[in-house]
């Protein structure tokens, strides 16, 4: 993920085919050691595409990929929600005194 970030960096910053040693300048810059093999392969996979379209395509790609749970999850998090809320209005009926409120209470009586 970092070389295809140094990489979007490099193009962002008007080179529109960086080289390795482009890349490893960005990596180096921030404390970070580059691995060959991997910017290698981030380069050749990238070299020559317009990096817009790579995003796009990748946008689509993301859009068709299924994103189940979230609807299940829902309807329990409103079910809490609505006990929380009962809890909460039932709790303001019937207040508990504190044991500050009782000394107090008490105290006084005794005046």
């Amino acid at each position: 993920m970092r070389y295809v970030a140094a990489y979007l960096l490099a193009v962002l910053g008007g080179n529109a085919n960086p080289t390795s040693k482009d890349i490893k300048k960005i990596l180096d810059s921030v404390g970070i050691e580059a691995d060959d093999e991997k910017l290698d392969k981030v380069i050749s996979e990238l070299s020559g595409k317009d990096v817009q379209e790579v995003l796009a395509a990748g946008k689509q790609k993301l859009a068709s990929v299924p994103s189940g749970g979230a609807v299940a999850g829902g309807g329990a998090a409103a079910a809490a929600e609505e006990k929380w809320k009962r809890k909460k209005r039932k709790r303001k009926k019937n207040p508990r005194r504190s044991p500050m409120m009782i000394w107090a209470l008490v105290y006084l009586t005794r005046l």
